[in-house]
Parts: C-alpha cells; structure tokens; sequence
C-alpha cells in the first residue's frame, strides 16, 4: 500500500467519523463508544499495514473434539 493511499484513507475515515459526530443525532456514550472502537481499529489496521502485527488469518484456534 502507498503512501498517498494510505493518507488518503486517514482523511476518508476521519471526515467520516466527524460527519457521524456532527451530524447524527445520538447520546454522548454511544458517540464515545463509536469513536473509540474507530480509533481502535485503524489503529490495529496501521499496526498490520506497517508489519508490526501479524495477519489476522495466520491465527489458529484449536479444535474441541
């Protein structure tokens, strides 16, 4: 993934989660809790991006027999 590209889904994500801040009604803690799992999750998503993290898809979860 490019730099540009990159920034560019920073931005996308960012104006995204502004509009539903300002625009959409809603309680403050349902606000919060949107806010914090967005942030949460691009963070992991950079983290993965940049190699730090593994693929998701490489954990493997036991079988129950």
């Amino acid at each position: 993934m490019s730099l540009i590209s990159l920034i560019v889904t920073l931005i996308v994500i960012g104006v995204l989660l502004w509009l539903v801040n300002s625009y959409i009604p809603m309680d403050g803690k349902i606000k919060k809790i949107i806010n914090v799992v967005v942030v949460v999750c691009v963070v992991i998503w950079l983290l993965s991006v940049f190699g730090v993290v593994g693929h998701a898809g490489s954990i493997r979860v036991p079988q129950l027999r």
